[in-house]
Parts: structure tokens; C-alpha cells; sequence
């Protein structure tokens, strides 16, 4: 079926947008993310935003061609963006009391996390009804799990995800035990992360023509922050002086202390005399905090340019800073306050794919052959 998104025109923050409105779709968000749009999540309203400008909604038809029905709310007949017209689907009606949706801003969770779960307890509301959720039974529960899984077929993390919305309902808001009810989870997939090495790491930087973005990324491998830690950050926040950054409310709203790169202080210097920000860290040109989405796109062109067949993303940078680290003797433990994982179990996945540990064995192959050749070059 067609992916439909309802683009509206409105008044936000004092300002004519383009609204675009759709059902949680984690391709979708990739396309905003990865596009020159610069769109701004409106939890308000619940979905993406720019600034109402003919250009932008050019735009915005460009990076849904193919992929998405656009319905445009003050036309009284949609205009496409795709070749074929298909069948569309309305954003379901929002069933999630407002106490749901207080408590969650009271607890300070993410946007992300705040949009996250009002979708999938608004998906489980629709699929029990004309039920309601003090009615719904385990079974119902279940059922709604099966429907994820077997007809939308969502991934396990959004399976988890809708476990956890429906919980904090119950759990949170109605201040029942945890144990009152069993729901199954799915299995947590073990993947390894996408590490560069070195040289692949100069490459990248040596291939970045944007001296804010070659910034950017260096001082993403020099830190080990993700990528939120270091749009957030203040340039009060960088301390020069003792070669440290403050990260302030990082994941879990934590705040940690990292290292910073000797050689990236001439590099931030140069950066200040140039772009001057006023606020923080890294501005864009409205002096506003800098988008993610102009992040991800500069790297993808760096990627490119460079030669890399990897799929490298910001958090990429963050991997590679673990695993190095480990690979030129820092304590595992060290690396975990640098990165802010609660558990030192979370920092040991970079133990697997660090070169030490299989430096220190031999193949078998190599145990057969020893000085015998594989291939005979007589």
C-alpha cells in the first residue's frame, strides 16, 4: 500500500510551514533526515516542518517521488509525487488521553521517544477498539503483538518499542504492577557496529570540502559523542584551556566528561574567527542549533568521494573512537565513562571488534601451511 503524507499549511512558532504529517515511518524520516530540507519535528502537531517558501515545497515533492502520496490539505484534489496513483491511507485519529501524553512530558522523555510512544499506544488503541485500554486483556496485548509482527511486519525494535508504550500506560499512569501481566518480547539481534579504521577515518575528513563539516567529523572521532551530544553542545561547553568537553544531558540526561584532541584546538579556533557562532558550538546560518539531516548528507558525499564501500553514519565516528582507543591500550573501563554507558557489558562489543584480540591468534590455515605456499608462483 501507498505511504500517504497530508502536507498542510500553518502558523507555528509565528511562522507560515509546510506541515507533513504521516504515520511513524522510519523511511520516510530517513528521506527528511537525509534531504537539504532542514525540517524540525513539531510535537504539537505531530509531524515535520520548514518554513512555507515555494522552493521548499519543490523540494519536498523532489524527495518523495516515488516514495509517498502527498495530499495537500488546502487543494480540494491531491497532487502527486509519485508515478502511479495508489490507494491512500488517513493518519489514524488520536485516541491518546492527554494524561498519557502529560506524564511522559513531566518524566522529560525525548522527542523522539515522547512521538515514539504516543504512535504505537495510538496504534494499539485503534486495533482493541471499541475496547479501551482499561478493558484490554493480556490476550489482546498478544494479538496486537501478532498484528506488528505478522502484517505490518515491524521490526524487533519497534516490536519493543510498543511493548514499552503500552507498559508505561499500565505501569506508569495507572500505577499497576509490573508483574500483572505477561507480554513476550522478541529476541534482541546482536549486531556488530561498522568500525572504520585509521586511514579510513583520514580519508573521510581528507574528502569533507566544508571546513564546519570537516569539524564536524574529526571532532566526532576526537570525542566519541553522539551525534544529539554535540549539536547540543554550548561553546561553553568546549573548554580549550583544560582540553575537555562537558556533555550536558546526554543520553538517559546524564551529563560525562570527555577528552578533547590537542590537535583539533587550532582546527576549533580557526572555526570561531570564521563562522563566529553566538550560542552553540556548532550554529547554522539563522544562528539556530545545527540540523543532523545537513550532517548526514555531507558525510554521505564524503563517504563517496572517498571511496568507501562501508555505511557510515555520525555514530560511526563514535564506534571508531571506542575501538581505537581499546586497540592502543585504554582500559575498557576508561572507554565507558568517555562514552556514558551505564554498564561496562554495553562498552565490551567494541572488545569483538578491536584487531587485539585476533591479533594474539592464529589461523589454522596458517598452522598448516606454515612454510608451505597455498599457490605455487613457479
Amino acid at each position: 500500500m501507498q505511504k500517504t503524507i497530508f502536507l498542510k499549511r500553518l502558523r507555528h512558532r509565528e511562522k507560515q510551514v509546510l506541515m507533513m504529517c504521516f504515520e511513524k515511518d522510519q523511511e520516510l524520516i530517513n528521506l527528511i533526515k537525509r534531504s537539504t530540507l532542514d525540517a524540525r519535528f513539531s510535537i504539537t502537531h505531530l509531524g515535520w516542518w520548514v518554513v512555507d517558501r515555494p522552493e521548499n515545497l519543490s523540494a519536498i515533492f523532489k524527495v518523495f517521488k516515488g516514495k509517498a502520496w502527498l495530499e495537500l490539505a488546502w487543494k480540494t484534489k491531491p497532487q502527486k509525487a509519485v508515478v502511479k496513483r495508489t490507494a491512500k491511507k488517513a493518519p489514524l485519529p488520536d485516541l491518546v488521553p492527554d494524561e498519557y501524553k502529560d506524564l511522559l512530558e513531566r518524566r522529560r522523555y525525548s522527542e523522539n521517544t515522547y512521538c515514539t510512544y504516543v504512535s504505537l499506544f495510538n496504534q494499539f488503541l485503534h486495533f482493541i477498539a471499541p475496547l479501551s485500554a482499561d478493558a484490554a486483556r493480556e490476550e489482546d496485548i498478544r494479538k496486537f503483538q501478532d498484528y506488528l509482527v505478522k502484517k505490518r511486519k515491524v521490526s524487533a525494535s519497534t516490536q519493543n518499542q510498543a511493548i514499552n508504550a503500552i507498559k508505561f500506560y499500565y505501569e506508569k499512569l495507572m500505577g499497576e504492577s509490573r508483574k500483572n501481566y505477561y507480554i513476550e518480547r522478541p529476541r534482541k539481534e546482536k549486531k556488530l557496529p561498522v568500525v572504520l579504521d585509521e586511514k579510513e577515518v583520514l580519508r573521510i575528513l581528507e574528502h569533507t570540502e566544508n571546513p564546519k563539516h570537516r569539524l564536524i567529523f574529526a571532532f566526532l572521532y576526537a570525542t566519541g559523542l553522539r551525534i544529539g551530544e554535540l549539536l547540543n553542545l554550548r561553546i561553553a561547553d568546549v573548554d580549550l584551556e583544560r582540553q575537555v568537553v562537558h556533555v550536558k544531558k546526554g543520553k538517559g540526561k546524564k551529563d560525562r566528561i570527555t577528552l578533547l584532541s590537542n590537535e583539533l584546538i587550532p582546527v576549533i579556533l580557526a572555526y570561531f574567527e570564521h563562522y563566529k557562532p553566538n550560542y552553540w558550538f556548532i550554529e547554522g546560518p539563522t544562528r539556530k542549533r545545527y540540523t543532523a539531516s545537513s550532517v548526514r548528507t555531507s558525510l554521505k558525499e564524503a563517504t563517496e568521494k572517498a571511496g568507501l564501500s562501508k555505511h557510515v553514519t555520525p555514530h560511526t565516528f563514535r564506534h571508531s573512537f571506542a575501538t581505537h582507543l581499546h586497540e592502543h591500550g585504554t582500559d575498557i573501563r576508561n572507554i565507558q565513562e568517555l562514552l556514558g554507558h551505564n554498564s561496562p557489558d554495553t562498552t565490551m562489543i567494541y572488545t569483538y571488534v578491536s584487531k587485539i584480540s585476533l591479533q594474539k591468534l592464529t589461523s589454522p590455515l596458517d598452522q598448516i601451511l606454515k612454510s608451505n605456499k597455498l599457490i605455487d608462483n613457479n
